[in-house]
Formats: structure tokens, C-alpha cells, sequence
């Protein structure tokens, strides 16, 4: 209850604590996968938005950590957005026997998603691009055990600085981008030795585990597939 969680903030052993730590990565949990079956005998296989597992970051979702000693609650929210963001999607659950793996499968846009309202309200102001896009999905198929990764990435297309490209002696030449180096805006996953094209429709499909978004800065206009 409410009253009884506010009377025992009262107290020191109790009182909440603030702490600002670094990241490599944000980790996403994912729901508990459901234990029974359908009519067909098949798991069944949930789905889950994008937006409910970054919701661990949003200042207010308490997430319970438990150890040998004691049980907490901790609450997390981000102030800062890189220009690049890692995403772990934590597929696998190892206990005293074995290694489980989690199926449910993650809804989420490939463009345009903003993460403002992750982060704290006194660093919004400061920060005028929150908006990423993704270039980067490693997929994992099969057992925990006995599995294999797939990678989708995107051939990104490339923003020529507006100050131009310096020559090797002179000033800034023309802003064009060096040749062989302009990117095709298409998607392709690699599996060992094979390249392959791929639609962004069927990349939301997929068991993502690892995921890498970019940040959209100004003068970058989205020029991915949706």
C-alpha cells in the first residue's frame, strides 16, 4: 500500500539514494515467457512494443533486484543520449541447471524513435536531438545452446559536412562525399560468408538480441526504408 511504502521511507534503512553510473550498454528485459500452449500444442510465442521494455528507464518503473542478503527496489533513467546507442535484449536466464532462452519477440520501428521522455526533466532542455534511428541488428536462432547469429545492417548513407572535405593543402574543397564511399540506404543480413539483401519489414521479425541506433542530427534526413 501506498501509506505503508511512504512510512517506511521515513525510516534511514529504507531512505532512497541516488547514484549516476556510466553505461556501454542498456540492457531490456524482456516479460517472463508464457509456460503453456495452445490448441495446436505450440508455445506460444508473446510479443512485446519496443517502447514497454525501454519503460525501465523512464524514472518511475521500480524493477526488484534480490540477493542472498537483501531485496531492492531501483529505478532508472538516462541523462545523456549518445550519438550511438547499444540495446541488449536479455534473451537468456541462467540458473543452477541450465541456460533458458526467452522467444518473446520485440515490436520496434527501424526510424525515428525518440527517447526524450527517458530522460530526466532538468537535461531535456539541453539536449535538441533525441531521436535515433537503427543501423545495426544481431539476431540469434535456435537453443541457447546450439544456435547461430544472424546480422542485418544497413548500408548507411552518408551526410556530407557542410564545412566541405579539406584537401591535402588547401582549403575546403566541394562538400560532395568521396567517391566509392556514398552508402546504398539498403538493409542486408550477413551469416558467415553470405550477403544477402533484406526488406526492413521482415528485420522486425526477427529474435533481436543486440541492436545499435544512431542518432539523427540535424541536418541528417531519414533516407532508411520504413
Amino acid at each position: 500500500p501506498a501509506e505503508e511504502k511512504a512510512q517506511l521511507l521515513q525510516n534511514s534503512e529504507y531512505q532512497e539514494r541516488v547514484v549516476e553510473s556510466t553505461f556501454l550498454y542498456l540492457t531490456l528485459d524482456l516479460p517472463t515467457a508464457p509456460l503453456y500452449k495452445d490448441e495446436k500444442e505450440q508455445l506460444i510465442i508473446p510479443q512485446v512494443p519496443l517502447f514497454s521494455i525501454l519503460a525501465k528507464f523512464n524514472g518511475s518503473t521500480e524493477k526488484e533486484y534480490k540477493t542472498y542478503k537483501e531485496n531492492f527496489l531501483k529505478r532508472f533513467q538516462l541523462t545523456r543520449l549518445p550519438p550511438y546507442l547499444i540495446f541488449c535484449i536479455k534473451r537468456f536466464t541462467k540458473n543452477n541447471f541450465f541456460v533458458e532462452k526467452n522467444p518473446t519477440i520485440v515490436n520496434f520501428p527501424i526510424t525515428n524513435v525518440d527517447l526524450r521522455e527517458y530522460l530526466s526533466e532538468e537535461v531535456q532542455a539541453a539536449h535538441s536531438h533525441t531521436t535515433y534511428d537503427l543501423i545495426a541488428n544481431i539476431v540469434h536462432d535456435g537453443k541457447p545452446s546450439e544456435g547461430s547469429y544472424r546480422i542485418h545492417v544497413l548500408h548507411h548513407v552518408s551526410v556530407p559536412s557542410s564545412g566541405g572535405l579539406r584537401g591535402p593543402r588547401g582549403p575546403p574543397e566541394s562538400p560532395c562525399p568521396l567517391p566509392g564511399r556514398q552508402g546504398t540506404g539498403k538493409w542486408y543480413e550477413l551469416q558467415d560468408l553470405q550477403v544477402t539483401d533484406i526488406l526492413p519489414q521482415m528485420i522486425t521479425l526477427s529474435e533481436a538480441y543486440i541492436q545499435i541506433w544512431k542518432r539523427r542530427e540535424e541536418d541528417e534526413t531519414n533516407q532508411q526504408g520504413a
